[in-house]
């Protein structure tokens, strides 16, 4: 199964968003925990490509790709932006970063994906979850 939206960067669409999520994983069977990891941290990636990717500029796009494959299932968001590098995000479990509200959201998706990966350009981030069903 896949599905493709494409929402305008406003932050009012972070509800279709979650729609599909909850429609998927309701029809696709996911567990409740396998849910809340898999939902925040892709609301976490889109609001990240509205924001900081296309600065909230609501002529530029965000593409959000979900793939359900057996007991996998992908999620891709790309912006419009500029892109960033991941590794220059301040981690925020650091005690000189705990004032600081950037870097959160990439703690949060690398910490409830399985996998996660940035394209070199880093506007594009592929959210993967393993196990689904369990």
């Amino acid at each position: 199964m896949e599905r493709k939206i494409r929402i305008e960067s406003k932050l009012s669409n972070l509800a279709a968003v979650e729609n599909s999520i909850d429609e998927i994983t309701r029809d696709a069977g996911i567990n409740k925990d396998n849910y809340g990891k898999i939902l925040v941290s892709v609301l976490e990636a889109v609001n990240n490509a509205i924001v900081h990717g296309n600065k909230s500029d609501e002529t530029k796009y965000v593409d959000i790709t979900i793939l359900l494959k057996d007991d996998v299932l992908e999620i891709t968001v790309e912006d419009e932006g500029l892109g960033f590098k991941p590794e220059e995000v301040p981690d925020p479990t650091n005690p000189e970063n705990v004032e600081r509200t950037n870097g959160r959201g990439v703690f949060l998706m690398k910490n409830l994906a399985d996998e996660i990966h940035f394209n070199r350009k880093g506007n594009k981030v592929r959210l993967k979850y393993l196990n689904i069903h369990n």
